[in-house]
This record gives C-alpha cells, sequence and structure tokens, in this order.
C-alpha cells in the first residue's frame, strides 16, 4: 500500500470518476436522434454511431443529413427570420439569457457528455467548455439588447449556415449561435460527426425556452451535409475547420455574394524569451497543449526558446510532462483525455513518423491503447521539417531555439497560419514588443488559451479571417448600411497603341506607370488610347514588381496614426493648391471630392482605435485595429478620380501599402497624382498605380500571395473570379457596391473596418483574486 509520502512524489491519485448515469439513461430514453428542424425532432433517417474515444464504447445512433433536410432547415429558418428579426432587443436578449440560465442549470449533465463524445478531460468541459458557453450567451444577450443603439443602420443578415469542428462541440456553437441570434438572424448548424451529442442536447434547452420555431435548427451528418448547407439559399456562411476545407468553400461561394467568414488551422509560437519565468513557461505549454491533447487550433504547438535558457527550460518541460496523466477522461484526476477518434490518432501519429525521417528526435508522445497518445515534443527539428509545418493537431509540439528577438520574430511569422501566439517574458516592454510584430489574430502574454465572449478570436494569412465575439463578431452578423448604387460602366478592350505623344482631347501626352514612388515605363513598353492621350498598358510584370516596392514600403504601417495623418492633410492641401489644374483633367466636383477624403481620413488617422474589453479578472484585454499590409485595389470606371480617393485613402490612413488599378478607360487624373504625392512626404511604395485591362491585372493581383486584402469595384461575374483567384492564400475579398464617389456614402467607418484586420492581446496583471483561476468568471 502506498504511503503519503510515496503519493507526494509519485504525485498518484486513486479513481475520481464522474457519474456519467444521468447522461447514459437520457441517451437511451432519447434513442436514435434525429435532426432538429422548426422547433421539433424528426425521425431518424440513415443513422451513423457515436462513440466514446476513450472505450470505443457506442453512445447513439445519429442521423445523416441530407440535401432534403438541409433543405427543410434552410424553408424553416427563412420562415422564422422576419419574425425573429422583428422582435425587440429587449425580447430577443430574454431569449438569450433564459438558454444561458439553462446551460448553467445543466452543466454536470452538458460536462459529462461532452467528455464523453470528445474524449477530453472532464475538468476541462466541466471548469472552462462550459461556462464559457453561458458566458456567450449572456454576452450575447445584451448585445441584442444594444443592437439598435451601438449599430445604428445595420440590419441583419437573414439566415447563417454554421459549420464546427468536433475539438469544443458545445463552446464552437454557442461562439456561431448566440451572435448570429442577438444580431436577429435565424440559423442552421451542422456540429462534427463525431460530436453531434451536445449540440443535440442543446437543441432540448431551445426548446425548453420557447424559442420560436425555426431560428434554431440542427442538421447532422458528415461533410456532405455541411457541403449540402455551403450550397443551400443562406445569407451566410460561419466555418471553423481545417484550411483546405475553408479553401474549397472560399471557392465555392465565389461571387455568390453570401458573406464569409472563417477559422482555420494553425501552427501557434509559444515564444520563450531568457528572462522569462520558466516555471510558468513550462506550466503554459501544459494549458495550452496538453491538457486538452492538443486539439486546439490555437495550441502553441511551436515552442520557441532563447538559446540562453533553452537547456534549463526542456529539463523543467520534460519532468512536468513525466508527471502527467493520461487516462480516462471522465476521471477528474485525468490531464490528458483521448484522441477524438482512431483516424485523428493515425494522422498524428504518421507526422510524427515523417518528422522523425526527416531528422526530429520524438520526446515521449508515445501511443496507447485506443484512442490515447501520450504528451510529447519533437526537438532538433529544421524550419522545413513536416512536422514544423503542419497542423498536427494532437498532444505533439516542436521545441526550437533563437538566439535574438528579431529571430524569434522571424521564426515566429515564419508559417503560412496567423491564428494566435504566447509571449512569456518578464519585461512588459518586451513582451509588447513581440507581441505587436508576430501576425497573429489573438496573441496571450505570459499566459495561453485565454478567450472571452467580449475578446474577438479569429486568425490572419490561411487561418481565415472574420472574427467570432466582441464586437467585431457582432458586426460579421449584420450587413451594413444601404447605400445608392450606381451603375458601373463596362470599360472598353484597351488596344495596344503605339509609344510616343498622345494625340486626344483635351490635354495631348503619354503617361507612365506610378510604382516605389517613381514613375515608370509598363514592362514591354505598350500603351493605348485614353481620352487626353495615351495611358500605360500594365501587364503581370507590371503588377509583380508594383507588389514587390509595396512589400518593401513596411514602415508605413509602423509610424503612427498621427504621422501618417500629417503626410494625408499635406496631400490633401497639395491637392487643393492645384484644384484648377485637375479639374481641366477631370471635373471639379471629383477633385472636391477628393480633397476632402484626404482631409476625412487624415482625421481618422489616428481615432480609429482599439478597445480595452472586460473579459476575466486581472487580465488587461487589447482589441487592436491592425493594417492588413499589402492591399490590391481595383476602382471603379466611372469617376476615376473620387473612385481612386475613396478606396486608396482609408486604406493607407489605417497603414497598408496599395497596389491600385485606376479606372481603365480614363486613368490619366489619377496618374497625375503622382506629382502631388512626390510633394507630400509619401514614402515611395505606400501608392502603386498600374493601368490597363482592369479586371485581368485584378485577377492577377488577387491570386499574389503577398496580397493580404482585395478591394474590388465591378460585376457580379468578375468578382466571382476574383474572389476565386484570392483563395489561393485566403485573403479577403471586399466588394463595396458602385455609387456616387463624389457623394457622403463614399466615405466612412465601413472603409476603414475593411481596411483593418483585429488583433487581441491578452496581458494579466496583478494577483488574481483568491479562488479566481484561468476560467473563473
Amino acid at each position: 500500500m502506498s504511503t503519503v509520502t510515496d503519493i507526494m512524489d509519485s504525485m498518484e491519485y486513486g479513481p475520481s470518476v464522474e457519474d456519467s448515469s444521468a447522461v447514459r439513461d437520457w441517451l437511451t430514453r432519447r434513442g436514435p436522434f434525429g435532426h432538429f428542424i422548426n422547433g421539433k425532432f424528426t425521425k431518424p433517417g440513415q443513422t451513423f454511431a457515436s462513440a466514446d474515444p476513450a472505450t470505443g464504447d457506442k453512445l447513439a445512433q445519429i442521423t445523416q443529413g441530407t440535401p432534403e433536410d438541409v433543405a427543410d432547415a434552410v424553408r424553416a429558418a427563412k420562415k422564422a427570420q422576419n419574425g425573429w428579426a422583428k422582435l425587440s432587443g429587449s425580447e430577443r436578449a430574454r431569449y438569450l439569457y433564459a438558454i444561458a440560465r439553462h446551460v448553467q442549470k445543466r452543466e454536470r449533465f452538458l460536462s459529462v457528455l461532452e467528455t464523453l463524445d470528445n474524449g477530453k478531460p472532464i475538468r476541462e468541459s466541466r471548469d472552462i467548455d462550459i461556462p464559457l458557453v453561458a458566458r456567450h450567451f449572456y454576452h450575447h444577450a445584451g448585445w441584442a439588447e444594444l443592437r439598435d443603439e451601438e449599430f445604428p443602420d445595420h440590419t441583419p443578415l437573414g439566415v447563417c449556415g454554421q459549420i464546427i469542428p468536433w475539438n469544443f462541440p458545445l463552446l464552437m456553437m454557442a461562439w456561431k449561435i448566440a451572435p448570429a441570434l442577438a444580431a436577429g438572424n435565424t440559423v442552421v448548424l451542422k456540429p462534427a460527426e463525431y460530436t453531434s451529442l451536445t449540440a443535440l442536447a442543446f437543441a432540448e434547452i431551445c426548446a425548453e425556452v420557447g424559442l420560436p420555431d425555426g431560428v434554431v435548427n440542427i442538421v447532422t451528418g458528415d461533410g456532405a451535409t455541411g457541403a449540402a448547407i455551403v450550397e443551400a439559399e443562406v445569407d451566410k456562411i460561419a466555418f471553423t475547420g481545417s484550411t483546405e476545407v475553408g479553401r474549397a468553400i472560399a471557392e465555392t461561394l465565389a461571387g455568390t455574394g453570401k458573406k464569409l467568414t472563417l477559422e482555420l488551422g494553425g501552427k501557434s509560437p509559444f515564444v520563450v524569451m531568457d528572462d522569462a519565468d520558466l516555471d510558468a513557461a513550462v506550466e503554459g505549454v501544459v494549458d495550452s497543449i496538453w491538457f486538452n491533447q492538443g486539439q486546439v487550433c490555437c495550441a502553441g504547438s511551436r515552442i520557441l526558446v532563447a538559446e540562453a535558457v533553452a537547456e534549463r527550460f526542456e529539463t523543467l518541460l520534460a519532468a512536468r510532462m513525466d508527471k502527467l496523466r493520461v487516462g480516462l477522461p471522465l476521471d477528474k484526476s485525468t490531464d490528458v483525455g483521448a484522441i477524438v477518434d482512431p483516424v485523428q490518432k493515425d494522422r498524428i501519429q504518421a507526422i510524427c513518423r515523417a518528422a522523425t525521417d526527416a531528422g526530429a528526435e520524438l520526446v515521449g508522445g508515445q501511443p496507447g491503447e485506443g484512442c490515447f497518445i501520450a504528451p510529447g515534443y519533437l526537438r532538433n527539428i529544421a524550419p522545413a521539417n513536416p512536422g514544423m509545418e503542419q497542423e498536427i493537431f494532437g498532444p505533439i509540439a516542436t521545441l526550437s531555439t533563437f538566439r535574438t528577438a528579431d529571430e524569434a520574430v522571424e521564426l515566429a511569422n515564419n508559417t503560412r497560419y496567423g491564428l494566435a501566439g504566447s509571449v512569456w517574458s518578464e519585461s512588459a516592454t518586451v513582451a509588447t514588443d513581440l507581441a505587436s510584430r508576430i501576425k497573429a489574430g489573438v496573441i496571450w502574454i505570459n499566459c495561453a488559451n485565454m478567450f472571452d465572449a467580449a475578446a474577438p478570436f479569429g486568425g490572419y494569412r490561411e487561418s481565415g479571417f472574420g472574427r467570432e465575439g466582441g464586437v467585431a463578431g457582432m458586426l460579421d452578423y449584420l450587413a451594413g448600411p444601404k447605400v445608392k448604387t450606381k451603375n458601373e460602366p463596362a470599360p472598353q478592350t484597351p488596344q495596344a497603341a503605339p509609344g510616343g505623344e498622345g494625340k486626344g482631347g483635351g490635354i495631348d501626352r503619354t503617361a507612365k506607370l506610378y510604382i516605389g514612388g517613381a514613375q515608370k515605363r509598363p514592362d514591354g513598353g505598350a500603351n493605348y488610347a485614353v481620352p487626353g492621350g495615351l495611358a500605360p498598358l500594365g501587364n503581370r510584370k507590371d503588377i509583380r514588381n508594383a507588389v514587390e516596392a509595396a512589400a518593401k514600403a513596411g514602415k508605413w504601417g509602423g509610424m503612427g496614426g498621427h504621422a501618417r495623418a500629417q503626410v494625408l492633410y499635406y496631400i490633401a492641401e497639395n491637392l487643393a493648391a492645384r484644384a484648377d489644374e485637375f479639374a481641366k483633367r477631370s471635373n471639379r466636383s471629383e477633385v472636391d471630392a477628393a480633397i476632402d477624403r484626404a482631409f476625412h481620413y487624415a482625421a481618422w488617422a489616428d481615432k480609429f482605435d482599439g478597445r480595452n474589453v472586460q473579459t476575466k479578472p486581472a487580465h488587461l484585454v487589447n482589441v487592436i485595429p491592425e493594417p492588413y499590409g499589402v492591399m490590391g485595389i481595383a476602382c471603379p470606371n466611372a469617376q476615376p478620380l473620387a473612385g481612386f480617393m475613396s478606396l486608396v485613402m482609408p486604406a493607407i490612413a489605417m497603414g497598408n501599402r496599395v497596389v491600385v488599378i485606376a479606372a481603365q478607360d480614363d486613368p490619366l487624373p489619377v496618374l497625375d497624382l503622382y506629382q502631388v504625392f512626390d510633394t507630400s512626404d509619401l514614402p515611395g511604395g505606400v501608392v502603386n498605380i498600374v493601368t490597363g485591362p482592369k479586371d485581368e491585372l485584378a485577377k492577377v493581383l488577387a491570386a499574389h500571395d503577398e496580397v493580404a486584402a482585395m478591394w474590388y469595384v465591378g460585376g457580379a461575374e468578375q468578382l466571382r473570379v476574383i474572389e476565386q483567384a484570392a483563395g489561393g492564400n485566403l485573403k479577403p475579398v471586399w466588394s463595396p457596391v458602385n455609387r456616387n464617389w463624389t457623394g457622403p456614402q463614399a466615405q466612412g467607418r465601413e472603409f476603414l473596418r475593411h481596411a483593418t484586420q483585429t488583433k487581441t492581446i491578452w496581458l494579466p496583471y496583478g494577483a488574481l483574486p483568491a479562488g479566481t483561476g484561468s476560467a473563473a468568471y
């Protein structure tokens, strides 16, 4: 028999298994599950088994959704949406509040059901997931109440199709359903086929609180069911899952006009500086990747450690890893539970084999019986190793070293993803510097995997776009102010003309492209005839050169809002001084609008700021709008000067650099702006202007991997081509409707919001009050 001394040394615990009898009785009583459509459960159709990954036991039979099932759910949602949207904010808020209360009343039931179905330890389900579910419905009950006051002139989108993964089944569902309902939308949601049970239990809660029929519809099934939702007549798709599937969804939705948000894969850096509290950092690794089997898209799976402390850190890490308890998830003493399915276990092991074959060394990570894998990490791993590049999505991290902060940032950003990151340093200066330089949507300083309904969550680059939570998350479920559209004249096919002086009406001349702060002849030297002369006939190589020039002008984003404002004010001043001259080439109303745009966005440059949001106690959480970097802009064909300035000024005011395709049929007034830019201290490469066949050039620009966001004004068919091209690196595409670009609806916050992406930075401060922890509310 073990003595107390032995137990304190071994940290062995006796069994402390959570009772699951109530959940199992419910599963037996409910029998095979149908879908939840129009407020009622349907009769089961063709079913598949949902199993306990820890034991392999079959828990329930789930219906495989068909396109007909999806169509029924969408019809029910459409029928319910108008009535739901017409309810007052207070009425919608009461329903969301009631859902939150019912979740709290069934906390134990839901946490046990989640653990049985998913395999995560009961401590995580009980202490983190379910409290966060309730928190999201409470938080968004408030947004329902305040929607009209805080988002004036915004309206619900309509029916939202939502597809969620298996790693946080109930929490991901709350992330999506709560803001959709608060905004006045109705939903059709598909849970992951592995983990549908808590979504079906949630459907019962919706019925219990009297939620109007059709407001929430849940259709179960595999990827084919999800594909049917994507292709259904919904107004928005919100998808959380793999980057590959997200890219396919973006391609499918191209040109449909449906709103899309994607929360995709990650390979998040976990940066440990030489002055970090190493014991705390080791616990951060445990929290980030091992307590949840690494089945978290934002897990800090790439551990980057300062070389000076790497040996000490690895010693502490290995010792802590050896003490983690792998076992049955319902045991309250278990640290690491089961992998969700044998297929996922096989995938994890395959990546580990590929990594070790490429020279890495696996420490720990031994597979167990069934769906269990012990925690581990890959060391001596090269940047190009498969284990470093691929999202393992299991309890296996990678560990590599760096010497300087600059090298740490370079390694952290050496990935196609940009979901999250964690920085560990006792210096606030060092930590916040790294947080600002790492390209990710969420950064945790001296903590890891912190979530809250008020804190937006989402990624950069191939980790997707759009946000879950907070103001940004609400805006992704609302349509902006309605704009009176204006017909966009179809551009004429540009005909190549010989070089030399142009002979046309108005001012006769031959213009040049504007790239990198200098006038340049187009590659190949071709021109085409436009009113007033010849315009350069830009091509693929000119787009490439312009993107390279924009990429080199990165200091513009770091200048600060005030400094950028001074440049924009200077542009406005210099353009105003030459207003009569430009009016001869364009018209006075466009020139006046162009001057107004420069003044307007100069005013906004240092005022479109972030906010500190209230989340957990003793955490300072800043939500900061950041520039995308290099943006592509394809301007309207009419009103060339006003349209150009209406799009370019908000983009550069926020710190972006732009490659702009000017109005195809009349680009000379825009090309003349080079003189204004050159005399206004605008750094070379911040604005680059290419002219020629708009749609052909826009497709090239949208497909360029260095371009992080794309704006396009034009026809629906060509927009489809642009959105498909942009899917290569999953850049967001915004298509502002063509309008009177000299009018007041051609400027405002909507342009600034689409010129920025949200970064959420978590910073603990002070001492946590007694009895509170990372999941406390």
